[in-house]
C-alpha cells in the first residue's frame, strides 16, 4: 500500500446508489493539469456529460488542480468526480500543510488570485475541508447537472439536456 496515496482509482458505480464516482491521483506538477483534464473529459464523455456541464467541470478542475500545485508543497494531487441526480461534484485534494485555507480574491490588482472567484461564479456551491491529519486539504465545487430522463430512456447522448 502506498502511504503517500491520496485516493485510488474507483469503480464507476457505487452499489445501491444513484451516484457515479471516479477518482485518480497524479504528480503535483504543472504539466499534469492537462493530463487531469484529459482524464476527466474522457470520463465525463463516457457518462454522457456534454456541453456547458462538461466545459464548466473542466474549468473548475483546472483551477483547483493548479491551486493545489501552486499553493501547497505536496507531491501528489487527488481528483474525484461524483455525479448525482442533480449535481456534479469536482473535488481536488492536495498534500499541503498550509495554515490557511483557500481564499477568494475580489480585488482587481494583480494577475493572480482570481481562480476561486471564477470557481465561485460557476458553481452552485464550493468549499474546503482538511483531510486526515498530515494529508492536506480538499477543495470541492458542485456544479448544476441534469443527467436527463431522455438518456435513461435510451436517447442518444446528443439528445441529453446537459
Amino acid at each position: 500500500m502506498n502511504r503517500d496515496a491520496l485516493a485510488t482509482e474507483l469503480l464507476d458505480s457505487l452499489a445501491g446508489t444513484e451516484l457515479t464516482r471516479y477518482a485518480f491521483e497524479l504528480p503535483a506538477r504543472a504539466e499534469q493539469v492537462s493530463r487531469a483534464r484529459k482524464m476527466v473529459s474522457a470520463r465525463l464523455e463516457s457518462w454522457g456529460v456534454e456541453g456547458d456541464a462538461h466545459d464548466t467541470a473542466l474549468l473548475v478542475l483546472s483551477e483547483l488542480f493548479t491551486n493545489a500545485i501552486v499553493h501547497t508543497g505536496g507531491h501528489l494531487v487527488g481528483c474525484e468526480l461524483l455525479a448525482g441526480a442533480d449535481r456534479l461534484r469536482v473535488t481536488v485534494q492536495d498534500q499541503g500543510a498550509a495554515t490557511t485555507g483557500p481564499r477568494v480574491c475580489r480585488g482587481a490588482e494583480g494577475e493572480r488570485g482570481r481562480g476561486l472567484l471564477l470557481v465561485e461564479a460557476v458553481s452552485r456551491a464550493w468549499g474546503t475541508y482538511d483531510s486526515a491529519p498530515g494529508v492536506g486539504r480538499a477543495v470541492w465545487a458542485e456544479l448544476p447537472f441534469v443527467p436527463g430522463a431522455a438518456a435513461r430512456e435510451g436517447a442518444s447522448a446528443s439528445e441529453w439536456p446537459c
